[in-house]
């Protein structure tokens, strides 16, 4: 019987052939190999899906899986890889970003899965190029709960490795801010079930700068007070804004 892959990568792309070729490098040189590549393509039109199958014929030791139609948005696009995931623990890279050392997938592996509900770490942010620009303003917290994101999203989407055990699916009555409604259910998930969250103390991931939320800002932070205060209650939400916006004048 063909066991589980320890971790599921899921990739969501729409025409990103640009920089796409980044994010596949960064997986197919990690040094740990039992793990399944899912690509969750909308149907592309431009080189996305032939960069997609051009990777899966040069790497024919690894579980990859291309899939292209199309979906309603980026959220759906993801909630169909969680539906394919296999792995003990889930991540989500997309086209652009990349794991930042080819050990990476080694560290998160080593961290027990009987044990274990949620595995993360830092972020750098690159450019269109993928060049450093700098280290994520937020750092992740030594010790991560399920109330840290009072404080903002203290650790990136991309650098969150969820046990699949804790894992639901997207909400998608949120446009821009499911991710962090997705994680904050995981961490309780985790705080339900006795599950450990580990601080690997390194960067896991290289962050395009110019995602969805980068470009609906606005509308971003509107939905994001939203989500916290489903999950945090109003005042609680409230108290924590005016500790974030004086964070930010007394950083300025």
């Amino acid at each position: 019987m063909k066991q589980n892959p320890s971790i599921s990568i899921i990739t969501v792309t729409y025409n990103c052939a640009a920089t796409l070729e980044r994010t596949l490098h960064s997986i197919e040189t990690q040094t740990f190999t039992h793990f399944e590549h899912l690509i969750i393509d909308g149907a592309s039109t431009d080189a996305t899906v032939a960069l997609a199958q051009a990777y899966r014929q040069r790497n024919p030791h690894l579980d990859i899986t291309l899939q292209s139609e199309p979906d309603h948005g980026l959220y759906d696009a993801m909630n169909k890889g969680i539906r394919l995931a296999k792995g003990d623990f889930i991540v989500f890279l997309n086209a652009g970003d990349k794991l930042h050392s080819d050990d990476v997938l080694a560290r998160v592996a080593a961290c027990d899965a009987a044990k274990t509900g949620i595995v993360y770490g830092e972020t750098d942010i690159v450019d269109g190029e993928g060049r450093f620009l700098r280290h994520r303003r937020l750092s992740a917290p030594e010790r991560l709960t399920s109330r840290s994101f009072l404080r903002g999203m203290l650790v990136c989407h991309q650098s969150f490795y969820a046990n699949r055990r804790v894992v639901q699916s997207y909400d998608l009555q949120y446009k821009y801010s499911a991710d962090v409604d997705w994680c904050i259910r995981a961490m309780k998930a985790c705080e339900a079930e006795g599950l450990g969250m580990v601080n690997l103390h390194a960067v896991l991931t290289d962050y395009l700068s110019e995602g969805m939320t980068t470009q609906h800002q606005r509308a971003s932070l509107l939905e994001r007070f939203h989500v916290m205060r489903h999950h945090y209650g109003l005042c609680a939400t409230l108290c924590a804004h005016l500790y974030i916006i004086g964070r930010s004048v007394v950083k300025k």
